[in-house]
C-alpha cells in the first residue's frame, strides 16, 4: 500500500472519520415501512433491537420489531415526543401533554421521574439520552400545543437538563430553542442542537454528569439526531446529514417527506437507519452500525 493512503487510513480511523460510500450499505435504498400516521418522532432501540417510536398527535407509542410487525405499545402516551431506553430497559419519554418526563416499564407501568424545575412547569421536554452512567440529559423547548390550556411558558430559558436519583438541574439555559440531543457510547460528549439558532454544539461530560467545554460542532440545526460505531452524528430535518465526529458533513441522505423528524439505529445487528419522516417511517441499510 502506497504510505500516503496507509497514513490516511490510519488518521481517519484515529478520528472516527469514514467515507460516504461507507455510511450507507451499497445499493441500499429507502424502504416506506408505513404512511398510516400523522406525525412520527422520538425512535428509540430497545436491547433485542425493536424500535418504539411516537405519534403524538394520536397520542400514541408504536413498536416496530425485529420481524417487522408493528403494533401499538402504548395508548394514551401522556402526548410523548422523544423516547430513549435507560440502562435497565425502562423507556424514558418526553411526555409534554403535562411537560413531565416518564420511565415506562416493559408491562407499561408509568413513573412520573420529573414534573416541574422550582417550582415551574417545564416548557416540554422534547428530546431526551441517557448516559452510560444512567444520567437522564434531555432539552425542554416551548412548542405551543394545541392540548395545552396555557398560552406562554412558565420559565424564561428554554435549556438543556440533566436528572440522576430523583434530582434535576439545569446545565445550560443558553439556547434559542434546544432540541435534539445524543450522547457518545462512552459517555464521555454530548451533542445538543439548538434548532432555533441553526447550531449543533458539543459538550464534555464530568464524571458527576454535569458538562464543560460547551463548543460549536456544525452549523445546522437538527430535530431528532443519533450516532454510529464510527462517531458519525446525524443530523434530521429536510432528510438526514451525516457529520464525521470531526464536523466534516460527509452525506446527505434523501427522505421523500417535509419534514425528517428524528432517526435511530434498529435491528438485531443495528445496522438500519430507521427514519420518522411526517405521517411516514423508512429503513435504509447501513454499512455503519450503530450502538449496543
Amino acid at each position: 500500500m502506497n504510505n500516503k493512503i496507509y497514513l490516511s487510513t490510519l488518521l481517519s480511523l484515529s478520528l472516527g472519520l469514514t467515507s460516504t460510500a461507507q455510511v450507507v450499505a451499497p445499493g441500499a435504498e429507502l424502504q416506506l415501512i408505513s404512511d398510516q400516521f400523522s406525525f412520527t418522532e422520538g425512535p428509540a432501540v430497545s436491547a433485542e433491537g425493536s424500535v418504539y417510536f411516537t405519534d403524538q398527535p394520536n397520542n400514541r407509542i408504536w413498536k416496530y420489531d425485529t420481524d417487522g410487525g408493528l403494533s401499538v405499545f402504548l395508548e394514551p402516551a401522556g402526548r410523548a415526543n422523544g423516547l430513549y431506553f435507560d440502562n435497565e430497559g425502562y423507556l424514558i419519554a418526553c411526555a409534554d401533554e403535562k411537560n413531565e418526563l416518564w420511565r415506562i416499564s416493559m408491562d407499561k407501568n408509568i413513573e412520573k421521574l420529573v414534573v416541574n424545575f422550582e417550582d415551574s412547569l417545564f416548557n416540554g421536554p422534547n428530546d431526551v439520552w441517557v448516559s452510560p452512567t444512567g444520567v437522564i440529559y434531555f432539552t425542554d423547548p416551548y412548542y405551543q400545543r394545541e392540548y395545552w390550556t396555557r398560552t406562554s411558558p412558565d420559565m424564561k430559558r428554554q435549556a438543556l437538563y440533566g436528572y440522576k436519583n430523583g434530582e434535576v438541574a439545569r446545565l445550560d439555559g443558553e439556547f434559542r430553542k434546544p432540541n435534539g440531543i445524543i450522547g457518545t457510547p462512552d459517555g464521555k460528549n454530548l451533542y445538543v442542537a439548538d434548532i432555533g439558532d441553526n447550531k449543533i454544539y458539543r459538550y464534555s461530560i464530568r464524571q458527576d454528569g454535569t458538562v464543560y467545554g460547551k463548543q460549536l460542532f456544525a452549523q445546522q440545526g437538527s430535530d431528532g439526531m443519533t450516532i454510529d460505531e464510527a462517531g458519525n452524528v446525524y443530523l434530521t430535518g429536510k432528510g438526514v446529514d451525516v457529520y464525521s465526529s470531526t464536523g466534516e458533513k460527509i452525506k446527505h441522505i434523501d427522505v421523500p417527506a417535509n419534514w425528517t423528524a428524528n432517526v435511530c439505529f434498529g435491528g438485531p445487528d443495528r445496522d438500519f437507519l430507521f427514519i420518522t419522516a411526517g405521517n411516514k417511517i423508512f429503513l435504509l441499510k447501513m454499512a455503519v452500525k450503530g450502538i449496543k
